[in-house]
């Protein structure tokens, strides 16, 4: 089954987490950063978690540091682990 991104913004809107977990998803699969972005700003965990994956795969730091503004703990504790001295 496909799901209807039209549809799922509709749920998502309504406060449906699992809906804005799955537009993140979907998102992701896209490449699509700008609405990732826009799922985190609207609280979307996942979002966080996909945008994670992503700064730290490229070494981003500042996008980490973003992240873990925005109270991302994923980012935080990717940032932490690669601050850290080596055998830290």
């Amino acid at each position: 089954m496909t799901l209807d991104r039209d549809s799922l913004r509709a749920l998502a809107d309504d406060g449906n987490e699992m809906a804005l977990d799955r537009l993140a998803e979907l998102a992701d699969a896209r490449e699509d950063l700008d609405e990732l972005n826009e799922l985190l700003d609207e609280g979307s965990a996942r979002a966080g978690s996909l945008l994670t994956r992503r700064a730290a795969a490229a070494g981003d730091l500042l996008e980490l540091q973003r992240l873990s503004d925005a109270d991302c703990a994923e980012a935080s504790a990717e940032l932490t682990h690669l601050l850290s001295p080596p055998g830290a």
